[in-house]
């Protein structure tokens, strides 16, 4: 469905109005009736293009800018200024552009956000409004709130608490949702919830836009999001709120709470695993393995961790385990070693996975005892699968599985290069950012991006579609079989674990088509099942046209 500037029969002196409104403005493709009857003759250039002639003249704009961080700015004041020629453009070439208004260029925005600073695009919720929430959240334009996006800047990607700077995130989150699933923007919130920042260095910098105060206690935060939580059921009844970088205790404990109370998810901990989920599908798909045989071992034991390993425990679970069975087949390793019972510094979500073993602060070592066939790397530590790792791992297993999904590109734990070379083109290999092909010996590999937006915009369009009660586990294990199930032969013999970018939209209405049918057969959904729910959902895709 088309939403762009329809503007209707208004006030015929418009003019600077329309100009100035992102979602109306259609700039120099008014036609000459539409300027004389709102007042824009002589505001605008005698030529009326077409949106496609727009379009060019973006792409040479872009072509023009040195780095990919201009490049961003540019496509954010393009949004400010026309909204349907900003995801025209995105969504001609999402593969292109995915990577700069997301991961990894939304890293350099997110720690220049307050100096590269245009304008508003959300809500900033503060510690200081407590008490009137409800009353704050009334301020925005729209009434009809489907999805937020939530997030207090407490751990932002590999670059640890940035505060107020990581609103970034939930303005590319959503604009993701629209140019991935075509998911309509109209009804996207993004939101900062302003809690103070750890960082000192931020609360320094005279250009930082956020509370310069230390984050509240742990119960004094629960208060705040109660409250916000509680606000939005009231202002935005039916709304989804979608949790996003969140600090790692709070995401989990904050998931817990709210997830069979309210309509919310977290993509940190759900998407990342139901991503991950798919591309290990994929990769035992091509060993021809299943899940509930694998020995699974994590560097790192936070919020994306656990989730993940929580998500391949219900997986596991579908394939006949039990949960102390899928649970006993994955261990981890942090920053202060294996986790087994003897260390008193787990937390209770830690403590599940924290089996009887041999200490050990060498992860090669933990590799030789616990003789995972599955890496995985969520430890925003770089480089940290070096070659010892890499070839141990190539040693016990004759199909190493190797995922290492800490963002952005320098806090990956190997790149693609090293993880082909290290182990001679035996690795299965995904990162969570898309690295280059790699040749070994004359073998061309395409390594995959295990990157959320393969699944959350998905899981938004089903939950925009159907209007769910909730969104369970269920639903991201069904988002990455579907996935899964769209990589075929000639992508696999690629060393592509995931579907290509450059058919992102169909890969995520694929998606969201199967994950809405879950909703119905759960009975989740809301609204009337229709009969073809494929067909249903691709007439409220929104398109942006004038």
């Amino acid at each position: 469905m088309a939403r762009a500037a329809k503007i209707g029969s208004q006030d015929p002196k418009l003019g600077r109005t329309l100009l100035d409104d992102p979602v109306r403005n259609k700039g120099t493709a008014f036609t000459a009736e539409e300027r004389r009857a709102y007042g824009l003759e002589g505001l605008l250039p005698c030529a009326v293009e077409s949106l496609d002639r727009q379009v060019e003249r973006v792409m040479q704009h872009l072509e023009a800018k040195p780095t990919d961080l201009e490049r961003y700015v540019y496509l954010i004041g393009l949004a400010d200024r026309n909204e349907t020629l900003f995801y025209r453009t995105v969504m001609s070439d999402p593969a292109r552009f995915v990577p700069i208004l997301y991961d990894p260029t939304v890293a350099e925005a997110c720690l220049a956000f307050g100096h590269i600073y245009r304008r508003a695009r959300g809500m900033y919720i503060t510690r200081l409004m407590k008490g009137r929430i409800a009353e704050v959240l009334r301020n925005w334009p729209t009434c009809d709130v489907r999805f937020i996006c939530v997030s207090t800047g407490g751990r932002i990607l590999g670059l640890g608490d940035i505060g107020a700077n990581g609103m970034g995130i939930p303005i590319g989150k959503l604009q993701l949702y629209t140019a991935c699933a075509a998911v309509p923007p109209d009804g996207l919130l993004p939101m900062l919830l302003d809690v103070g920042t750890t960082n000192a260095a931020l609360r320094a910098d005279p250009l930082y836009l956020g509370l310069r105060e230390l984050p509240p206690p742990e119960q004094k935060l629960d208060e705040i999001v109660e409250e916000l939580v509680q606000a939005v059921q009231q202002v935005f009844p039916g709304c989804c709120i979608h949790f996003e970088d969140w600090k790692g205790t709070d995401a989990i404990r904050l998931l817990k709470r709210y997830k069979d109370k309210i309509l919310c998810y977290n993509d940190d901990i759900q998407g990342t695993a139901g991503v991950t989920l798919a591309g290990l599908t994929t990769a035992l798909e091509i060993i021809g393995t299943p899940l509930a045989e694998q020995r699974i071992l994590f560097l790192g034991a936070g919020s994306a961790g656990i989730g993940i390993a929580d998500l391949l425990v219900s997986a596991m679970q579908l394939e006949g385990l039990s949960q102390e069975a899928a649970r006993s087949r994955i261990s981890m390793f942090d920053i202060n070693g294996l986790l087994e019972p003897s260390r008193a510094d787990l937390s209770e979500v830690q403590r599940v996975y924290a089996h009887k073993a041999k200490p050990s602060k060498d992860l090669v070592e933990a590799i030789e005892a616990q003789k995972p066939t599955v890496l995985i790397g969520v430890s925003t530590k770089g480089g940290a699968f070096d070659q010892r790792v890499v070839e141990t791992m190539s040693r016990l297993n004759e199909r190493p599985i190797i995922f290492a999904l800490s963002n952005p590109t320098d806090r990956a734990e190997c790149s693609a290069e090293q993880a082909y070379t290290w182990s001679k083109g035996k690795a299965l290999y995904a990162a969570g950012v898309q690295f280059p092909d790699v040749t070994v010996d004359g073998k061309r590999f395409h390594p995959g991006q295990a990157n959320n937006f393969y699944v959350f915009p998905a899981i938004g369009l089903a939950t925009y579609v159907a209007r769910p009660k909730r969104i369970t586990d269920a639903c991201f294990v069904t988002a990455a079989q579907a996935l899964a199930g769209q990589v075929g032969p000639e992508l696999r013999a690629r060393g592509m674990l995931f579907p290509s970018q450059a058919d992102i939209l169909e890969s995520e209405v694929t998606t969201a088509a199967r994950v809405a049918e879950l909703m119905f057969d759960e009975g989740l959904a809301q609204v009337h099942r229709p009969p073809d729910v494929r067909a249903w959902i691709e007439g409220q895709l929104y398109t942006p046209t004038y």
